[in-house]
């Protein structure tokens, strides 16, 4: 059996960085495969599924049963305390190694602008509109990323690429509403983040800003073309990790018309348009599975996020069932279960790049 260890913010070297992901290195692609061979179909499902901690999350007792159940790939954690935050991570770390287990992929929505609400106590940054250049922007991610591997979060959900600072759901966690001032203060974000050794995540695709309503109350539509899909091609050529995907219906549009699902769950928008058109290779995130009504009304939005080509599913309301309906569709369909260790083993090799597993 391969040894895997939880990471120590005090190690001093790491083999392999976030600038390995998209490179071939056959000692990589060796490690991964070792970590991918000694877990069974349920267990690599499992590294799929991040679950939620902190105050809006679901409460600790629960979140350490899944990782003791080795039931969840990862965490994100909501508002809380620094220090608490600190304990939690820590708790879920002695779990992984004491089992032997992989250890966890812990991230947070650590937006500038909601920087404040996720860890209590922090310094203020500011809000996403407000920063004006790329120098400003360093220093913003500075501060952040500091503050993240302080905690021990390895994943930012982070930076908006969404036109628009009048949407209802986005408001001031937009650049603004200039496409060309949007994709070169979010790129500078994602360069610095990630060489900061924090995953950063371009979201929400195909685009937020030029909708109207907010997706947590309601379902919401891009009517017609997808003004705001080409923010992502300069993301992606410059080599940005994760892509989390919303919950937005699209329609009146021949090409990419989702026939009344969200974008997450549409294979045509997942994996048609964001892996084949656009070439991108890196993770893809669907976006909070637990509280949005564009999701919560359809069967199985979990499944459904996994087989439009999702390779993290984020809060699904129920860890265990989730296992069990991909487990359930493996089996009756070869191309999906393909596709299911596809995605486990990019996450896998995520996870070993950004030091979450320790060689």
């Amino acid at each position: 059996m391969f040894l895997i260890s939880v990471s120590s913010t005090a190690q001093k070297a790491q083999k392999f960085s976030l600038n390995d992901f998209y490179t071939y290195d056959p000692e990589l692609e060796y490690v991964v495969d070792s970590i991918f061979n000694t877990l069974n179909d349920r267990q690599k499902i499992a590294q799929m599924i991040i679950t939620s901690a902190g105050e809006l999350g679901k409460p600790e007792v629960t979140v350490k049963k899944l990782a003791e159940q080795d039931a969840i790939g990862g965490v994100v954690f909501l508002k809380g305390a620094k220090q608490k935050h600190i304990e939690s991570i820590g708790a879920l770390n002695t779990i992984s190694a004491t089992n032997k287990t992989v250890p966890l992929l812990f991230s947070m929505d650590a937006e500038p602008s909601l920087f404040g609400s996720r860890i209590k106590g922090a310094k203020d940054v500011g809000k996403t509109i407000d920063i004006k250049t790329e120098e400003q922007s360093n220093e913003v991610v500075n501060v952040i990323n500091q503050e993240l591997r302080e905690i021990g979060v390895h994943h930012n959900y982070a930076p908006v690429l969404d036109i628009s600072s009048g949407n209802e759901a986005i408001k001031s966690r937009s650049y603004g509403d200039d496409p060309t001032t949007v994709v070169t203060l979010a790129n500078q974000f994602i360069q610095c983040t990630q060489e900061g050794g924090i995953i950063a995540t371009a979201k929400h695709f195909p685009g937020h800003g030029l909708v109207k309503g907010d997706t947590h109350k309601q379902s919401v539509y891009i009517d017609g073309k997808l003004q705001e899909v080409d923010n992502y091609k300069k993301i992606i050529e410059d080599g940005v990790l994760s892509i989390m995907v919303a919950h937005i219906t699209i329609k009146n549009n021949p090409e990419y018309d989702t026939n009344g699902l969200p974008s997450s769950c549409s294979r045509k928008i997942v994996t048609g348009l964001l892996k084949e058109k656009m070439g991108f290779k890196g993770i893809i995130i669907s976006d909070a599975l637990n509280i949005m009504k564009a999701v919560t009304i359809l069967d199985n939005a979990p499944l459904r996020v996994s087989k439009a080509g999702c390779d993290l599913i984020l809060m699904p309301r129920s860890e265990i069932k989730t296992i069990n309906a991909i487990l359930a569709e493996m089996k009756k369909d070869p191309d999906y279960k393909k596709q299911v260790m596809q995605s486990v083993k990019k996450i896998i090799r995520l996870k070993v790049c950004a030091g979450v597993v320790a060689i």
